[in-house]
């Protein structure tokens, strides 16, 4: 028996090629519509934030704003597929001060090279060409064109030189560029290396693949993403950064120079982020788009096993980069999808967590002048988001603060101990713990940062801060709970 809104379920699942927009996009709403109706409300309990999870969240961000002098940040956190916390912190705007708000838009930088990359992978899919193709067949021109492929300027291996490493908008930016020009001045002279023997990051390698991607779209790079990316996702944010500055309702962009105060940056002119670092929205469709990748609903599985495999040099060293992004792990040794991004004024870190259905979206609006504020709130998120699914951390990190609180006081307990650790303890070892910590107080974080497996045992590290100075505490677990070993030592 066909229950409500199945029939209708049953007509979109049958693909309807020659459905319009607009028809595809009702498809989507029904799909979701339904779904939401079907999430039991004990699972959606489960997946929202507790309020010791916000707390701690908010804490961490105010004081990573705080110690960073970052004037603001916007942040989306996904749990079990869901976006659970969108959250604002800090001054959009300075001079009047503007409270940040989750509605603003920041731009991207970097984190546009998935969009442009996966715009690519479209066409892949529609058999428009193909990721060995060769750069040849569109751009002959360039240097070595006959032997560079899609695949290699999407992984970071083609050898074009990059047209901006600085960390500053240099003179020649303040005016207007075609994306030809920049190809011309950079990707038509000898390459850095042998295609496909070393990974360099290069902004032009997506310069030139968003050329490509206009010619085989036949339509502006912006417009494609658009239609094919952006409406049936429901990124209805997005704007593109290169055609100009954000609005008075954005997050207003800042950089510092040295330690110095606040100031406003010059803006990059039109054409120089094109393909690279184009793209503008806010937390919450960047984590839209992020739990697309997770529900691998906007492109077909073999696109995504594309995009997210390491690409190997030739000489099978591992790049730990995939097609626009970053592979690799993050907190507890998760499978971690990640990239940053930093244009004039903003920086962003985006990290997906595809088999744990999680992502932490983070924003601030400097650029330069608070070096890995958006990675250091982004680790921290994820540490928390995680630590009430691993009910093993959390028994961990029980233990490793009742073991610190121990030795503060000049004490441990040797039941708690393997016998190496037990023979490492020794009074001399036990009195420098209690006469180096006692004198520091209570902590005032005590947070897992890391954990792997080695020599049959789990290794956990965490960061403690106490008496206005930052510890690391590394332990090392048994299989039947014991603690082997349990150093600490001042951060560097």
């Amino acid at each position: 028996m066909v229950g409500p809104g199945e029939a209708d379920l049953m007509q979109c699942s049958k693909g309807r090629p020659g459905a319009s927009m607009s028809g595809k996009l009702g498809c989507l709403q029904l799909v979701a519509a339904i779904g939401l109706a079907a999430v039991p409300l004990a699972v959606a309990r489960a997946q929202s934030l507790t309020p010791a999870e916000r707390a701690g969240i908010d804490s961490a961000v105010s004081g990573i704003l705080a110690g960073t002098g970052a004037p603001s940040a916007s942040i989306a956190v996904v749990r079990q597929g869901t976006i659970v916390y969108e959250q604002a912190y800090g001054n959009a705007r300075i001079n009047p001060g503007v409270p940040a708000t989750s509605a603003m838009r920041y731009a991207i930088g970097s984190v546009t090279k998935q969009f442009t990359a996966s715009a690519i992978l479209l066409l892949a899919e529609a058999g428009k060409l193909s990721l060995d193709d060769k750069v040849s067949k569109w751009l002959p021109r360039l240097t070595r064109a006959d032997e560079i492929s899609i695949r290699q300027l999407l992984s970071m291996t083609a050898g074009y030189q990059d047209y901006w490493p600085q960390d500053y908008v240099f003179t020649g930016m303040e005016r207007p560029v075609a994306p030809e020009a920049i190809m011309q001045r950079w990707a038509a002279k000898p390459l850095d290396f042998d295609p496909g023997t070393r990974w360099q990051y290069s902004n032009t390698n997506y310069v030139v693949a968003a050329a490509i991607a206009e010619r085989v779209a036949g339509m502006p790079l912006m417009e494609f993403m658009r239609r094919r990316i952006f409406a049936p996702l429901g990124m209805t944010s997005v704007t593109d950064f290169d055609a100009g500055p954000l609005g008075s309702q954005d997050a207003g962009p800042y950089l510092r120079n040295a330690i110095g105060p606040l100031r406003s940056p010059p803006k990059e002119a039109s054409g120089w982020l094109f393909g690279a670092g184009h793209l503008a929205m806010t937390a919450h469709d960047l984590a839209l788009w992020d739990i697309s990748v997770m529900n691998r609903s906007l492109l077909r599985f073999p696109s995504y096993q594309a995009q997210q495999t390491d690409i190997l040099l030739r000489n099978g060293l591992s790049t730990r980069y995939g097609l626009g992004v970053s592979v690799g792990s993050g907190v507890g040794a998760r499978r971690r999808l990640s990239h940053g991004g930093a244009v004039s004024g903003y920086t962003t870190a985006n990290d997906v967590y595809p088999d744990n259905r999680a992502a932490v979206v983070v924003f601030t609006n400097i650029y330069p002048g608070a070096a890995g504020a958006p990675e250091q709130i982004a680790g921290r998120i994820a540490g928390i988001i995680f630590a009430r699914t691993d009910t093993a951390a959390v028994a961990a990190g029980e233990l490793a603060r009742r073991i610190y609180d121990g030795l503060a006081k000049g004490t441990i307990d040797p039941a708690l101990l393997s016998e190496n650790a037990r023979a490492y303890f020794t009074s001399e070892v036990v009195a420098d713990y209690a006469a180096s910590l006692g004198r520091l107080g209570i902590p005032a974080e005590f947070t897992q940062t890391g954990e792997s497996l080695r020599g049959g045992m789990t290794i956990r590290n965490y960061r403690i801060r106490v008496g206005g100075i930052v510890l690391d505490l590394t332990t090392m677990t048994l299989p039947d709970g014991r603690i082997e070993q349990y150093l600490i030592a001042r951060a560097g």
